[in-house]
């Protein structure tokens, strides 16, 4: 491969990268070439070994990925997101990978809960950090956004706890003991390391499955609402509006074998929910199926599906929940059979990130949040929506960050980690900046933000970007995409 040359002919004067002239040998043609050929052969094996050592270290990059899976259900009892727990019908868990390579490692963690915020998500990035040995800014924690799912924000606690009200929405003993469990799970993940050769990614459309939440009248606003479950002729016969309809599968592979496989897809993953039955919905039940039928570790991240929901071909009845996780199901087996492989190479896992300020909504004032706290005849329901935009206001003047992050596995393979409920658009603009390749979308990470509409969005009314749903202003499209850009450019 780098064999040496033997040169066929040598001047008097020349002289050999500088080591060796044959005007200071004997003139004895014999005993130049004897003295010459040696030391130029020896110099050249050196570099020739010198060159495959180097090779040889460059394609001896190797990278490793560690699957966990954890139940993270709660006990009867325990607050989930609209009710106490009464009872577990399919188990609540925390799944995810650790890549380990040259470079720091980095950990990617998906959460069967409604949303993990503030100084909650703050102790799961740390937690994972330590237990993986790498640093916070190379942890990525989402939720799937199961409405039967618990929710982690310990700012919103604080803020109930000072009215009096600690307790009702979180349980912060529980949430602790179950962060602090993940992140064993982490840790003894770390023995059980698969080799990666290859990285796959393939793609299929989902049917009948996503809807657009929001139908414009001919004003340009908002005239339906499509609920994750609706029974409104009018929301049902409506088009589905703008969706990704793809969902995409990303494979780690050792030689012939996939070793793990996250797949992607935007949607509120709701059917019914509301009356404490803990479940992780059609998403969770196509998920393990996958993983069960395969044998392989099975991780799903939700997509910007703030405004997306299965609500056109959801009607909330019992019968359809296994439908829609049947369809989900064929979306994730076709991608995966359309997996196309490409070798890791001699790269590096390529993981940037970047912080960001989200600009606060007009309406969070705390003079005026604080005083419907304090107000004995407002609703309960009422002061948990002023706690958790108390919250988020109070970390936004902290100047807390948000970090948004891409990971470039393989050439036109990148994943993309973004806060809050976003809108489809964010995830349907990012993908267009990368025309030749495939980028994966994964929301719901910092959820303290609530719903992220799209500029345009907030003078078109709807739930979405009412002042109970989100907590940031209309600029916060262009801060958004401003540093998606700058990140995929890089």
């Amino acid at each position: 491969m780098y064999a040496a040359q033997r040169p066929s002919a040598l001047s008097t004067d020349q002289e050999v990268s500088g080591y060796v002239k044959l005007e200071s040998l004997s003139s004895d043609s014999n005993l130049s070439t004897m003295l010459l050929f040696p030391k130029i052969n020896l110099f050249l094996l050196s570099i020739c070994l010198l060159v495959q050592t180097h090779f040889f270290q460059v394609n001896a990059q190797t990278w490793e990925v560690a699957a966990f899976e954890v139940d993270v259900s709660p006990p009867l009892g325990s607050p989930v997101a609209y009710a106490p727990a009464r009872s577990i019908t399919d188990p609540l868990l925390a799944k995810g990978i650790v890549i380990k390579s040259e470079a720091k490692p980095i950990v990617l963690c998906s959460v069967d809960y409604l949303g993990i915020a503030n100084e909650g998500r703050d102790a799961w990035k740390k937690a994972l950090a330590k237990a993986a040995k790498t640093t916070e800014d190379r942890v990525w924690v989402s939720a799937v956004h199961q409405h039967d799912g618990m929710r982690c924000d310990f700012t919103t606690e604080r803020v109930l706890d000072e009215y009096g009200l600690g307790g009702t929405r979180y349980d912060m003993p529980l949430l602790k003991k179950i962060i602090r469990k993940v992140a064993r799970s982490v840790k003894k993940a770390d023995k059980n390391t698969e080799t990666v050769t290859h990285i796959g990614m393939g793609k299929a459309k989902v049917e009948k499955v996503a809807s657009n939440r929001r139908i414009l009248g001919e004003s340009d606003t908002v005239e339906i609402i499509r609920w994750s479950k609706t029974s409104d002729p009018a929301a049902i016969a409506a088009p589905e509006g703008l969706i990704d309809p793809w969902l995409r599968s990303v494979s780690f592979w050792n030689g012939d074998d996939a070793v793990a496989v996250l797949t992607y897809y935007a949607t509120h993953p709701q059917s019914y929910y509301g009356k404490g039955d803990v479940n992780a919905e059609f998403v969770g039940m196509a998920r393990r199926a996958r993983q069960d039928e395969t044998g392989i570790p099975h991780i799903h991240f939700n997509g910007a599906g703030g405004n997306i929901t299965a609500g056109k071909y959801n009607d909330g009845s019992e019968p359809v929940r296994p439908v829609l996780a049947a369809r989900m199901e064929k979306g994730m087996r076709e991608a995966f059979a359309a997996t196309i492989k490409k070798p890791i190479g001699i790269s590096l896992p390529d993981w940037k990130s970047k912080p960001i300020h989200l600009p606060l909504g007009e309406h969070l004032i705390e003079r005026e949040l604080r005083n419907k706290l304090a107000y004995p005849q407002l609703p309960d329901l009422q002061k948990f929506v002023a706690a958790k935009h108390l919250a988020w206001y109070l970390r936004t003047q902290q100047g807390h960050p948000i970090l948004i992050s891409t990971l470039k596995l393989a050439p036109g393979i990148q994943l993309l980690h973004l806060p809050g409920e976003l809108f489809i658009e964010y995830q349907l603009a990012a993908q267009a900046l990368l025309p030749d390749g495939e980028l994966c979308v994964a929301a719901y990470g910092e959820y303290g933000p609530g719903y992220i509409g799209t500029e345009i969005s907030y003078s078109q009314g709807g739930y979405e970007t009412s002042e109970r749903a989100s907590r940031v202003s209309a600029a916060s499209e262009k801060v958004i995409m401003r540093a998606v850009e700058e990140l995929l450019k890089e």
